[in-house]
């Protein structure tokens, strides 16, 4: 159960009732996120801009989507994990094997992919300082400084979510929990 309130389109306040309306249309549920992040109209709409502006970067989906589960279990957001599982396994972005390795914090079987999630790692471990052999191993997997900023620009967009998750201590959605750590075996 939150420990803050989880709004609903009708009783967010009046500046989050659109955005709210709007995720319930385009997921046909209100991710308790969503109804914590209402309480505040600014909250909602940094995570929502951020979020089309991460979409945005010069990694592709599934970078981004490594990016943001690597962030959410280094944070402690079994939410996190579990509503960007759904969107990964629902989109057939990563694989089965490549979901459950990161919800491990085991090799992946991507070089690439794998690259980012230790960048990731190395970015919340180091606080940004990544240690110059980290920065060189993510460059020398053929990433670019432009994608190490949106690797940053990604852990950003994970902290808010993350963080107000855990500050809510929020449940995971029954549509989520099938995509949880410790639950997903699989392809659901």
């Amino acid at each position: 159960m939150s420990r803050l309130t989880l709004y609903t389109q009708e009783t967010a306040p009046e500046a989050s009732q659109a955005r709210v309306e709007k995720v319930q249309k385009n997921m046909g549920f209100i991710p308790n996120l969503i109804g914590t992040l209402a309480g505040s109209p600014q909250a909602i709409e940094t995570y929502q801009t951020v979020g089309l502006i991460n979409g945005q970067t010069s990694l592709n989906l599934a970078e981004r989507e490594v990016v943001q589960i690597t962030a959410a279990r280094l944070h402690g957001c079994g939410f996190c994990v579990a509503g960007h599982t759904a969107t990964v396994i629902k989109g057939k972005v990563l694989t089965d094997a490549q979901v459950l390795a990161l919800h491990e914090g085991k090799p992946m079987d991507d070089a690439r992919l794998q690259a980012v999630a230790t960048f990731t790692h190395a970015i919340i471990a180091y606080r940004g300082a990544v240690p110059d052999a980290l920065l060189q191993a993510f460059m020398d997997a053929g990433y670019t400084q432009q994608q190490a900023l949106d690797v940053v620009l990604g852990v950003s967009l994970a902290t808010l979510c993350n963080f107000s998750n855990n500050l809510a201590q929020n449940d995971i959605n029954p549509q989520l929990q099938p995509y949880a750590a410790g639950t997903f075996k699989g392809s659901v």
